[in-house]
């Protein structure tokens, strides 16, 4: 019953790291879509996901399209601060992808547009916070997916 958790163009090796850790833990598949923001190689992605790389179920894609192309048929939602609707809200199901952008501006805009029936936020009850930082808010998601699918 794994999730998927998606990040498109990761731009911080460290959060990916962080976030590789989680997919491992929480038994969920991780799918990279580039251009990223550093190498796959970088040792501050190593340093943050340890020794755990060669366990990950990690996939990695050239493009969106590319990621498209695979996956366009599959169970998708998005997360994004622009959501009309609270994550809690999603009615999660085995094998979801749970679609996450990148760190500086988030889901491409086209994306966001086109979906907004299947984009949700985590509330922030602060207005001095724009945003959480991505590896928390994936935890978060991922963590209650876990909990309703249980």
């Amino acid at each position: 019953m794994p999730l998927n958790i998606v990040l498109i163009e990761p731009e911080i090796p460290n959060n990916t790291g962080n976030i590789g850790r989680l997919a491992l833990a929480s038994g969920s598949n991780l799918h990279l879509v580039k251009p990223f923001g550093f190498e796959i190689d970088d040792k501050r992605l190593k340093r943050a996901g340890l020794d755990y790389w060669p366990h990950i179920s990690l996939f990695i894609y050239e493009s969106i399209s590319d990621f498209y192309s695979i996956h366009q048929d599959k169970n998708l939602v998005y997360l994004s601060s622009h959501g009309k609707k609270d994550y809690w809200s999603i009615d999660f199901t085995d094998d979801m992808f749970l679609v996450f952008g990148k760190e500086s501006v988030g889901l491409p805009d086209r994306i966001t547009r086109e979906n907004t029936d299947k984009l949700y936020k985590i509330p922030i009850y602060s207005s001095h916070v724009r945003s959480l930082n991505l590896a928390n808010a994936v935890s978060i998601t991922v963590y209650e997916g876990l909990k309703q699918l249980r």
